[in-house]
């Protein structure tokens, strides 16, 4: 019996031991937060830009209620920011996007979604001949017409993405930095010349002539010039007297009179 009671203590007290540990383990190893805790608020934000309006905060909904994303009403310890992340940013209209879970002041068993995305930035919309338009962003990005509106350059004639891609989203970068230029410039046309060389003319929103660039490069060089004389001489002679302004040869604009 002494032996039996014996046998019978050591079993017991290992599986004393081995409760202790699983509930050690559990509790080492146990989601943090509480496991009950519901997310009651969203914070979206679509950060401002004066040159984009491709995405709200509705799109963004839209977006992550389509993919059974949308964090209002789960669990707290379901909600994977990581995955919001990467469902937001398949869309091209989307250039970055932040996601985190918090529960900073809010009343326990409450939790809170952060969301912040950041538009890519459109700089021209080109129409080339033949074929449908699309957006050209800042890095270069082409971007899908999806009905956007905005006093945007427009650029047309015969554009390949390649050209578009590189030079246009040049060209569209240096009007945001030159907000004279930006507001002065309405239209951008390239066709090839004899050469087969792509050449731009740029078509103002003041006055009644056409400004024949050439090539995209030295761009800077030939719109400075072109503002002295847009300040200085045009004035005096009136916005009306010439029909084609010519910028490609060196540091002189060749004027055509009507």
């Amino acid at each position: 019996m002494k032996v039996s009671n014996i046998v019978k203590g050591s079993i017991f007290l290992l599986l004393l031991v081995g409760v202790a540990g699983y509930i050690a383990y559990f509790f080492m190893n146990r989601p943090s937060g509480n496991p009950r805790e519901v997310c009651t608020e969203v914070s979206l934000v679509v950060e401002d830009n004066p040159n984009a309006a491709f995405i709200d905060n509705k799109k963004v909904e839209d977006i992550l209620l389509s993919a059974h994303l949308y964090p209002k009403g789960q669990l707290m310890d379901d909600i994977n920011p990581q995955a919001i992340e990467e469902t937001l940013r398949q869309n091209n209209f989307i250039a970055k996007v932040e996601c985190y879970k918090t529960n900073n002041g809010m009343p326990v068993g409450k939790g809170k979604v952060c969301v912040k995305v950041t538009q890519r930035t459109p700089v021209i919309f080109v129409l080339p001949e033949g074929r449908d338009g699309y957006y050209v962003d800042a890095e270069g990005l082409i971007l899908a017409d999806n009905g956007y509106v905005k006093n945007i350059i427009t650029a047309t004639g015969r554009i390949t993405q390649e050209y578009a891609s590189e030079h246009l989203a040049a060209f569209g970068r240096y009007l945001i930095d030159h907000p004279f230029w930006d507001d002065m410039i309405e239209q951008i046309h390239i066709e090839p010349d004899a050469k087969g060389t792509f050449v731009a003319t740029l078509i103002p929103r003041v006055g009644d002539h056409t400004i024949f660039l050439g090539t995209l490069d030295q761009l800077d060089t030939k719109l400075r010039r072109l503002q002295i004389f847009y300040q200085q001489g045009l004035p005096q002679v009136g916005w009306n007297k010439y029909s084609r302004l010519d910028l490609q040869y060196g540091n002189q604009i060749v004027c055509t009179k009507k």
